[in-house]
C-alpha cells in the first residue's frame, strides 16, 4: 500500500495565451501569444499542488509529452516531499535526451507543483520556504518593445511609471546602434534621472557590435545591459565586461546548473537572472541562487513574476524581480501586488499561484 504522501497522479495541460498587441525583441521576431503549460500533482491522501511553465509560442505540446510519457511514470509512487531527490531523479532520467531545453521546462513545472504541495501541507508560503529573507523585492517593469515607434515607446514607459514602477527596462538591438541611443535618450528624458533603467539585447549583438553599443550606452546610467551576446558565449561576455563600465546581466536562457556555473566562472556578470520556469523550478532557482551567493552576485529573475515574487526576495543575495509583458497573473486569483514600487509576495500556503480555470479553459489546446 502506498504511503499517504506518495505521488498518485499527474495531469498536464497546454493553453495558448494571446498578447495585448504584437511584441518584438532583437532575436525572437514578433510575438502575438505564448504557451502556458500547467501540471497538477496529486498525492495518495488527495492533497494537490499546481505547477507550470511557459514558452514563447512553440514547444508546449512537446513539454506536455515529456511529462505525460516520461516524467509522470518516473516519479509515480515516490514521496512527494522528497523534492530534492525527485529533482535529481528527473534530471538523471532525461539526461541523455535533455540536459536543458524541453527537459528543463518539464522538470520545472513538476518541481513547482511539488513545492506547492509542501507549502499546503505545512502551512508555509513559498517566500518562507525558499529562505525567508524578505517578501518585497526590488522590482522593475520589463518591456518587449523593440517594434514600438519612438512615441509609443515613450508612452509605454510612462504607463509603467503611472502604474507605480520606479524602474523600467527596454529592448535594444536595432541594426544601427544610433537607433538604440535615440531610444535610450528619449526614454531617459521621459523617466528622469531618479528612475532606474535597464536594457535588454536578447543576444542580438556579436562581440564587436556589443562593445560599440555598451560604449554608447555608458552615459545613460544603466543598471545593466542584459544578454548582449549568445547565452552560451561565456568567454565573450567576460571580454565585453572588461571593455565597458556598464554592468552585464544574463541567465534567462541558461537551463542547467552547469551553464550557470560556467557563466559565474567566465562571464563577469554583475547580475544573474534564472527563470524558475526553465531552470528546474523552485529547486533549480534555489540551487542557482546559492551558486550566485557564493560568487558574490545578486540573484534576479526572468518572467513568471507571480511565482518569482516569492523566490527573489527570499534570498539573502536578492537582486531585482522582473515584471514581464507575459501577464500570466491575469489568469490567477491574485494579480501581482505593487506597493511603493516593490512587488509583494503572497502569504498564503504553497506557491501562491492559483489559476482561474474558468478564464483558461477557452484557451486550452
Amino acid at each position: 500500500m502506498s504511503a499517504p504522501t506518495s505521488i498518485r497522479a499527474m495531469t498536464a495541460r497546454v493553453f495558448r495565451i494571446p498578447l495585448d498587441e504584437p511584441l518584438q525583441d532583437a532575436k525572437h521576431g514578433v510575438q502575438v501569444d505564448f504557451e502556458l503549460i500547467t501540471v497538477t500533482v496529486v498525492r495518495e491522501d488527495g492533497l494537490e499542488g499546481t505547477g507550470y511553465t511557459y514558452t514563447i509560442g512553440a514547444g508546449g505540446h512537446a513539454i506536455k509529452a515529456l511529462i505525460d510519457h516520461d516524467l509522470a511514470p518516473m516519479v509515480a509512487g515516490h514521496d512527494a516531499d522528497d523534492i530534492d531527490g525527485l529533482w535529481d531523479m528527473m534530471q538523471a532520467g532525461l539526461h541523455y535526451v535533455g540536459r536543458g531545453g524541453l527537459a528543463s521546462f518539464a522538470i520545472s513545472a513538476i518541481d513547482i507543483a511539488l513545492w506547492d504541495i509542501r507549502g499546503r501541507a505545512t502551512g508555509q508560503p513559498l517566500w518562507q520556504m525558499a529562505g525567508g529573507a524578505g517578501r518585497k523585492p526590488l522590482t522593475y517593469r520589463g518591456g518587449v518593445d523593440l517594434n514600438f515607434p519612438l512615441p509609443k515607446l515613450v508612452e509605454s514607459v510612462g504607463d509603467h511609471l503611472d502604474r507605480g514602477f520606479t524602474a523600467v527596462k527596454i529592448k535594444v538591438g536595432k541594426p544601427d546602434v544610433a537607433e538604440d541611443v535615440a531610444r535610450l535618450t528619449a526614454v531617459r528624458e521621459r523617466i528622469g534621472g531618479a528612475t532606474r533603467l535597464m536594457v535588454d539585447a536578447n543576444y542580438g549583438y556579436d562581440l564587436d557590435r556589443a562593445s560599440a553599443a555598451a560604449k554608447a550606452f555608458e552615459p545613460f546610467d544603466l543598471v545593466w545591459l542584459e544578454e548582449p551576446l549568445a547565452p552560451d558565449d561565456f568567454a565573450g561576455h567576460g571580454v565585453l565586461a572588461q571593455r565597458t563600465t556598464v554592468p552585464l546581466a544574463a541567465g534567462e536562457n541558461l537551463h542547467t546548473l552547469q551553464e550557470f556555473r560556467l557563466a559565474l566562472e567566465h562571464s563577469r556578470l554583475a547580475f544573474l537572472q534564472p527563470d524558475s520556469g526553465n531552470c528546474g523550478g523552485v529547486t533549480g532557482f534555489l540551487r542557482v541562487a546559492r551558486m550566485a551567493a557564493a560568487a558574490g552576485v545578486p540573484v534576479c529573475s526572468h518572467g513568471m513574476q507571480e511565482l518569482n515574487v516569492s523566490l527573489v526576495p527570499a534570498q539573502a543575495n536578492a537582486g531585482w524581480l522582473e515584471v514581464h509583458s507575459f501577464h500570466i497573473d491575469r489568469y490567477t486569483h491574485r494579480p501581482l501586488v505593487l506597493e511603493d514600487g516593490r512587488a509583494v509576495a503572497p502569504d498564503e500556503p504553497g506557491c501562491g499561484v492559483r489559476f482561474d480555470w474558468r478564464k483558461l479553459e477557452p484557451l486550452a489546446r
